[in-house]
């Protein structure tokens, strides 16, 4: 229920009451740029709460003014899922772990914690996280409400390891939401783009700590084609880095082990090589793009040994991001991977041939991931392959992408492919409602709790609702 006593107080009370922890539009601090350094937004103001009463005291003097509040975490979203032209909560100081029961196996923890976090407090109680993306620096809210995904045929995205959600709605009211309890609301919020309510507090099924013995190694491009349904059942979690210009990909493969830490690292390669030079390599190629294909071969020759590395899970699923990047991902169902891989591989080849053809970064990222039943996850109802592509920012510049990601979109979506939610994407409600048969019951949903669209900011208006709102407003020129 919502708090009575907020309604009594005036509007320049409630402004007084906030003012420690709001940063006005006119400072420098109030406007956010995504990690990618593709997007930024100027909020008319930032507040950065840190109990769930100052939440609710931020969302009535939204309600009185009659502007849209966006919740945003680390700002790792690849797009402008967070962005806003009106207030902006962060959550950054709502990261408490309120509590981890090692017996049945979950943590409940406020919404703005980050994964590593996470990882940390649970590794203190003997336990982990079931499955795990490429980052551990989002927040376990953003993984949450955009089905973020990991690896493996037979895992699924990480929000069906959520039990119960914390929720502040629209209208003031906190209320509590599982499979059990207010099941439509819960089922909505698991990949409901921060637009169904503000998540407080989240209660996450975990799993006893594990470590991970992961396989690395290199194989041309068509022994993998060929062979790749038996590659994708191969381990427990399998993922592929395509080198496009090189014709290999460097396949992985991890099961769980009981064997002693063994990681596998090299300076030469992931700091001087991997990091450094490559990056200068990519600047070099914004000037002369006939350079980018010898960076692709010259990474996948040195990177060609077989390495076998056994850590932490956590470390294991993990990788270097390395620099800002500019990039796009869809899931396409599982049965449909051969063809749509060898049809990317057709029109890479014509890129490569053609001396004023699309000169793509690497590599090319393929994962796995099972079925599951969220309203909105890509991987509602069919087993999925995931396939995403980049564009580095070397030196956070910008570099030319657009064409390359709009080719390999309309590829992706000849193959049934749903873009990943927390991506930039072309995609609007009528297509979204051909691709996801409960598209509806989630919109209805929204209506039903948030009415006057307070939760929602201009990525949910434009691919939701249809409404007329530049895919580029937010877009960050530099």
């Amino acid at each position: 229920m919502a708090d009575p006593a907020l309604k009594t107080l005036t509007t320049p009370e409630l402004y007084r009451l906030l003012e420690p922890i709001t940063t006005p539009a006119s400072s420098p601090k109030a406007k956010f740029i995504n990690w990618g350094l593709s997007y930024e937004c100027a909020p008319l103001a930032v507040f950065e709460p840190a109990t769930p009463e100052q939440c609710a005291q931020v969302l009535e003097l939204a309600r009185r003014e009659g502007r849209a509040l966006r919740a945003a975490g680390v700002g790792h979203s690849p797009s402008d899922l967070a962005c806003t032209s009106g207030f902006m909560l962060r959550t950054e100081r709502l990261a408490r772990i309120i509590e981890v029961n090692s017996e049945k196996r979950y943590v409940v923890a406020q919404a703005g914690v980050t994964l590593s976090a996470l990882h940390a407090a649970l590794a203190s109680h003997g336990l982990a996280m079931i499955n795990l993306g490429s980052i551990s620096d989002q927040t376990l809210a953003g993984v949450v409400t955009t089905a973020t995904h990991g690896t493996g045929m037979h895992f699924k995205v990480i929000s069906t390891h959520v039990l119960a959600l914390t929720l502040l709605l629209a209208d003031g009211s906190i209320v509590r939401c599982s499979r059990a309890e207010r099941p439509e609301l819960f089922t909505a919020s698991l990949c409901g783009l921060g637009a169904t309510g503000l998540m407080l507090d989240i209660t996450l099924e975990v799993g006893p700590a594990f470590r991970l013995k992961e396989k690395q190694e290199s194989v041309p491009f068509g022994d993998v084609i060929r062979d790749v349904d038996a590659i994708a059942n191969s381990a427990e979690h399998v993922r592929l880095w395509w080198f496009p210009q090189a014709d290999v990909v460097r396949v992985s493969t991890a099961n769980r082990t009981d064997e002693a830490r063994n990681p596998v690292g090299s300076f030469l390669w992931h700091s001087l090589v991997g990091f450094h030079l490559v990056q200068f390599l990519f600047f070099v190629g914004i000037y002369l793009p006939f350079v980018n294909p010898w960076i692709c071969r010259l990474s996948a020759w040195l990177d060609r040994a077989t390495t076998v590395t056994v850590d932490e899970s956590w470390k294991v699923f993990n990788l270097d991001c390395k620099y800002p990047q500019f990039t796009t991902e869809w899931a396409i169902p599982y049965e449909n991977t051969q063809a749509c891989l060898r049809e990317i591989h057709a029109w890479l080849e014509h890129e490569h041939r053609d001396p004023a053809g699309l000169r793509p970064h690497f590599p090319l990222e393929i994962r796995f991931s099972d079925a599951d039943d969220i309203w909105l996850s890509p991987s509602f109802g069919q087993r999925t392959t995931w396939i995403g592509i980049i564009q580095y920012k070397p030196y956070g510049l910008n570099v030319p992408y657009r064409a390359l990601f709009a080719r390999f979109e309309a590829i992706l979506a000849r193959h049934g492919g749903r873009p990943h939610w927390a991506k930039s994407h072309p995609l609007r409600a009528e297509q979204l409602r051909s691709l996801y048969p409960r598209f509806d019951d989630f919109v209805r949903v929204l209506q039903e709790v948030d009415p006057d669209g307070v939760w929602r900011n201009e990525y949910v208006e434009r691919h939701l609702f249809n409404k007329e709102v530049d895919g580029r407003v937010f877009k960050r020129r530099k």
